[in-house]
């Protein structure tokens, strides 16, 4: 069960609030907690909160989504697990099989549920605008490209402002508009894209093939992984849908303790072609089920 707050809760509308309501409620809000006015403990969080139940409900497809399914419309992890699923150990990892599909949406771009920065959100809604004065929209701004699994495991990058060089440390789990405010610029990152793993959120997908007579014995596969290769096992009888998740192994938590977790969509690949022997094998297995 969902711990977040309610969207409509955190603006204080209602379902029926208009779009002028929207921003009403939000303009006073965002003012109130931005973090280079207010200066409380918890401040920027609750300014992000702010700011992501605006892109929602400001939006008239993500809010459609919010009002029918609520959080788990933006979760990339619902839906997977539960009823069936069966957990095993190995070393140091957990994984659970589930065969309750929906892992297309997730991989495909119209599932990507990821919300814009924050400050990105505020700025925009204000004109490019800064409503303070000498914060953010008055200081350089610096996108720096940097590879997956730099942004997986962290890295240092050298950055030179006005003849000044700088060291910028890129922390574990950053990702596509993540930002770093210095006093005297910003710099956010674009995180180029992964040939294999797809992220979403704080989680991490694949696709992993495995061949048909192994769905059907069983038997053991190794899978790349974050952390290296992972050697799993494969039960027997395993369907086309079965979705492998690897429990605190996806990308290191920017807020927050632990990580996200890692799923494997096993794609169990079927010969093209059969020899004549191979397609009375075939005929004999399908009789004997």
């Amino acid at each position: 069960m969902s711990t977040k707050r309610d969207y409509y809760d955190i603006l204080g509308v209602t379902k029926s609030a208009s779009a002028s309501d929207l921003k009403s409620s939000y303009r006073k809000l965002a003012l109130k907690w931005h973090p280079d006015k207010n200066k409380e403990s918890g401040a920027e969080a609750k300014f992000k909160e702010i700011n992501e139940a605006y892109e929602v409900l400001s939006d008239e497809g993500k809010k459609a989504k919010y009002d029918q399914f609520g959080h788990a419309a933006f979760d990339p992890s619902a839906g997977f697990g539960g009823a069936g699923g069966q957990s095993y150990r190995q070393g140091p990892f957990t994984y659970t099989y589930s065969s309750n599909g929906g892992f297309e949406d997730m991989f495909g771009g119209a599932g990507q549920q990821g919300f814009n920065d924050p400050f990105n959100i505020f700025e925009s809604f204000f004109g490019g605008q800064n409503p303070f004065g000498g914060g953010s929209q008055q200081k350089p701004h610096y996108s720096m490209a940097i590879d997956f699994m730099d942004a997986v495991n962290g890295v240092e990058k050298s950055f030179v402002h006005q003849g000044k060089q700088y060291t910028v440390k890129v922390p574990p789990g950053a990702d596509d508009g993540t930002r770093i405010r210095y006093s005297e610029f910003d710099v956010s990152f674009n995180v180029k894209p992964h040939k294999i793993f797809r992220r979403e959120g704080d989680d991490i997908y694949i696709y992993h093939e495995i061949p048909l007579a192994m769905a059907i014995l069983g038997g053991e596969t190794t899978v790349p992984t974050l952390d290296g290769e992972l050697l799993i096992k494969i039960r027997q009888g395993t369907q086309p849908s079965t979705t492998v998740r690897l429990s605190g192994k996806g990308m290191h938590r920017l807020r927050g303790s632990g990580r996200g977790d890692f799923y494997i969509k096993l794609k169990v690949m079927l010969p093209e072609k059969l020899s004549r022997k191979a397609k009375e094998l075939v005929q004999l297995l399908q009789n004997e089920l």
